[in-house]
């Protein structure tokens, strides 16, 4: 009976270790700039951070990358993810091989920072055919090989507004022909439920094909009416977030939920303050869904 209570809390770790944490994508806070957006959301006490290269590059113009990522050090930050900025990794076209090479320099580049996982999101807005999908599918491989390289995973995120991959469903089919171990999906919880998905599609879902998640909310209006600036702070909108990321833990995803948001109020204000309420509406969530 009394050592009873004492494998309890030695258990108790262990399970709190499969949680979900809170991060934010620097698309948040994008007009702070790189080093403003990552010491205000420290202020405010986020720890998980997702890294852009736009807002890199910019500071690199006239800071080194070893002060960016002392940025991050000093400021107890952990980059969880980060937008590599490259188009045309997915899709079949005219370019990829320069795509590639975009890619590998990337991933040079955020390997410096410790990061061990980036993405891209699919584009391509012309007429595919179904042969298309094995061209993808090949992109992924080769994207996949990349990544082995610097020992990070290689992420595709699906657009709802993409003519190539719109949907969780067409993006779990062409990664499965991929089917690469450095290579995984970004799911997007705007993506997701403003476009053309279902819930009951989050059950075809097998452990480890979701490498990382974007966590926003949208408005009580019609899905065709929503775009980047109806993506909402968790809670304060009307997605099932809960029962999403109650199947996404089931589903074994235990990684960040970054919060990443379009609108100018944010985009333009204050980090800290952006981030402080951030994570009071986010993490009341988290914490109905049992993620956290």
């Amino acid at each position: 009976m009394l050592a009873a209570p004492v494998a309890m809390m030695v258990a108790a770790p262990a399970a709190a270790a499969g949680k979900m944490t809170l991060a934010i994508h620097q698309n948040t806070s994008s007009g702070a700039g790189y080093r403003k957006s990552l010491e205000g959301w420290a202020r405010a006490g986020i720890r998980n951070v997702e890294i852009t290269a736009a807002l890199l590059d910019e500071f690199l113009k006239t800071d080194s990358l070893a002060a960016a990522k002392r940025v991050l050090t000093d400021n107890g930050l952990t980059p969880v993810s980060a937008a590599c900025g490259v188009g045309g990794l997915w899709d079949p076209n005219p370019n990829h091989a320069a795509a590639l090479d975009n890619l590998r320099k990337r991933c040079g580049t955020f390997a410096e920072l410790g990061l061990k996982h980036i993405y891209a999101p699919v584009g391509g807005m012309q007429k595919f055919t179904e042969a298309d999908y094995m061209t993808g599918a090949e992109n992924m491989r080769q994207a996949g090989d990349i990544a082995r390289e610097f020992q990070m995973t290689v992420m595709a995120e699906f657009v709802r507004g993409s003519s190539f991959i719109s949907t969780l469903t067409t993006m779990l089919k062409v990664t499965r022909a991929a089917a690469h171990p450095n290579m995984a999906i970004v799911f997007d919880c705007y993506h997701f439920w403003s476009g053309n998905n279902k819930l009951e599609d989050l059950d075809l879902l097998k452990s480890g094909e979701i490498g990382h998640v974007h966590f926003q909310d949208v408005p009580d209006e019609p899905r065709e009416l929503l775009d980047n600036t109806t993506r909402f702070i968790p809670g304060d909108g009307v997605s099932p977030l809960t029962t999403i990321l109650r199947k996404l833990s089931d589903k074994g995803y235990a990684g960040p939920l970054s919060v990443e948001l379009f609108l100018p109020k944010f985009q333009q204000g204050d980090p800290f303050e952006v981030a402080r309420e951030i994570k009071q509406k986010a993490e009341s969530v988290m914490r109905k869904a049992r993620v956290m």
